[in-house]
């Protein structure tokens, strides 16, 4: 079976499903799973990772992907970023791999930063440039984090932590983006056109889990959670190719980032449904954020009786006329 990972429909709007795609949903399967109530994808992404202790240890899980010493401590991510600032605040516009850092680049920003988060007892260091992490002690009580997906493009200040223990890692933000302001290495870059390093962007708190298992022998996706959790339950793990690869099965392919249907129907429904119309495929299930999840089958064509689906707003709805 190929299961495909989607936005929640709503994001979709009332763009049009193709006759194709509106047919097979209409003939499916459809079933109701728990929706996620915001927009961290935490229920959906249950739905294909049992991480035990439950919750999503990020910062944790890769980590021992990194480097393979993520036991008896607490791990946070501490990733480089670019914040711009605005009339309104700042707004996180960059970070991780889209900086482009090398390992030199990594060495020379994280050199300053060292005695600052030592003194605060919690060693940083990166074993790839565009992941850093800081080493906290066990049973160690953090503030709740924004993921930087869900913080890109918003106001810097609405994303960062409250209450007392979230002013100490704003106390600790704001010393090192003065570290990192003065670093000689963001007036090279800025005269390059590149982005300066001027901030870090704490997320994924958390201890290593005791076990992490899916269902999918395979799993593509270019979301961190999903890669580095899924690397801990073993299987064949890595980035989402542009459009489905024509092969392959037990398969889960994370489609969440999609926003244009006519993409989606031309590089991913429509062959898909070829195959599972010719046989290729047993099964093909589309897991809707909002918990909507629709399970094809090729013996499914006989209920032609079935009005097909317009839109997945009209699906929503419950009326496919």
């Amino acid at each position: 079976m190929i299961t495909l990972l989607l936005p929640a429909r709503s994001r979709f709007g009332g763009q049009r499903l193709s006759p194709a795609t509106g047919k097979a949903l209409a003939r499916a399967d459809r079933s109701q799973a728990a929706a996620d109530p915001s927009e961290e994808g935490h229920a959906q992404l249950a739905r294909v990772l049992d991480v035990i202790p439950r919750g999503f240890p990020v910062a944790a899980a890769a980590r021992q992907r990194d480097a393979g010493d993520a036991a008896n401590a607490v791990w946070l991510r501490a990733d480089p970023a670019y914040v711009q600032p605005d009339i309104n605040g700042a707004r996180l516009l960059s970070y991780g791999q889209a900086l482009g850092l090398s390992a030199d680049d990594a060495a020379a920003l994280l050199r300053p930063l060292k005695p600052l988060f030592g003194d605060a007892g919690f060693p940083i260091d990166a074993p790839v440039p565009s992941r850093w992490y800081l080493r906290l002690p066990p049973g160690a009580k953090l503030p709740g984090f924004t993921s930087p997906e869900q913080a890109l493009g918003a106001d810097m200040f609405d994303q960062l932590p409250e209450g007392p223990e979230g002013r100490r890692w704003r106390a600790l933000l704001s010393e090192a983006q003065v570290v990192l302001h003065n670093h000689p290495l963001n007036a090279q870059r800025s005269a390059a056109g590149l982005a300066p390093v001027n901030s870090l962007w704490f997320w994924g708190a958390g201890v290593l889990p005791d076990h992490v298992r899916s269902r999918f022998a395979r799993i593509a996706s270019d979301d961190e959670t999903v890669t580095a959790l899924a690397a801990l339950a073993g299987g064949q793990v890595g980035a989402r190719p542009s459009a489905w690869p024509g092969e392959g099965d037990d398969a889960l392919f994370d489609l969440r980032d999609a926003r244009d249907l006519a993409l989606l129907e031309q590089d991913w429904f429509a062959p898909l449904l070829t195959a599972l119309a010719q046989g290729q495929l047993d099964r093909l299930q589309f897991d809707f954020a909002d918990g909507v999840r629709y399970d094809l089958a090729r013996g499914q064509r006989w209920r032609f009786w079935r009005k097909p689906l317009r839109s997945f707003i009209a699906g929503a709805a419950g009326n496919a006329a």
